[in-house]
């Protein structure tokens, strides 16, 4: 809350988060949330595959872990050419809009007035926000309200690449050490950790999604069984034919 609009309100709710700032953080933790998935159903699919064609624990450890290696790499590499290129969009759309109010600030002012008034205030409020704003941070009011992008919040490239790589190993690691257990049990007791962390991503991320849990749920459950249960006929079909 701004304490320039209502300093009583402000003086009440003295901890209400930033909405911009939550927004973000949320979006980063569903993001790992997310990876962390990728990297359970990836390395589970891959252990349980080989397993199936062999019991030999180097064989499929050797699987598992070049898995987890290149999933972690591939989602870094995936992530930061991704988020490089949002953040290319977002600096050339914010130089675009530095020069439009060096060039010409009475008609910047009037689109600014032109799209609260749109927002349901009156003319004369509009134009006395757009005045307000642009008195204090011209480029921020703009940023903002025309393009949805705060200046001093811009994307990070390495750092969604080393959270998506973290998340994913992090998911990885479960299946690598369920498939360490003795041979009559490792694939039954796998697939049953997998599940299980599944349907905690998968809560999770419907939670953090403001979506129907139960259904994100079934539907993460559902992907996972269907990735396990192909790669364990074609690993078995592959090791009786090997």
């Amino acid at each position: 809350m701004r304490d320039d609009f209502d300093g009583s309100v402000a003086l009440a709710l003295p901890t209400e988060p930033h909405v911009v700032g939550l927004a973000t953080r949320l979006n980063w933790l569903r993001a790992g949330v997310l990876g962390a998935n990728d990297g359970i159903v990836s390395v589970a699919g891959i252990v349980v595959g080989v397993a199936a064609a062999t019991s030999n624990s180097t064989a499929i450890m050797t699987a598992g872990v070049a898995g987890l290696a290149a999933g972690a790499v591939s989602m870094a590499l995936g992530e930061y050419v991704s988020v490089s290129t949002q953040r290319d969009s977002e600096r050339a759309l914010l130089e675009t809009e530095r020069r439009e109010l060096a060039e010409q600030p009475e008609a910047e002012l009037a689109e600014l007035a032109a799209i609260y008034q749109a927002k349901g205030l009156s003319a004369a409020t509009a134009q006395a926000v757009a005045e307000e704003l642009t008195a204090r941070d011209a480029f921020t009011a703009h940023a903002e309200a025309e393009l949805g992008i705060d200046p001093d919040e811009l994307t990070n490239p390495l750092h969604a690449a080393l959270s998506s790589a973290l998340s994913f190993t992090l998911g990885a690691l479960l299946p690598l050490l369920a498939i360490l257990t003795p041979q009559a049990i490792r694939v039954p007791l796998t697939m049953a950790a997998v599940l299980t962390a599944l349907a905690l991503t998968g809560a999770v991320g419907a939670r953090l999604g403001r979506a129907p849990v139960a259904r994100a749920t079934v539907r993460v459950l559902a992907g996972g069984a269907l990735a396990m249960i192909t790669t364990y006929v074609i690993g078995h079909l592959v090791g009786i034919a090997i």
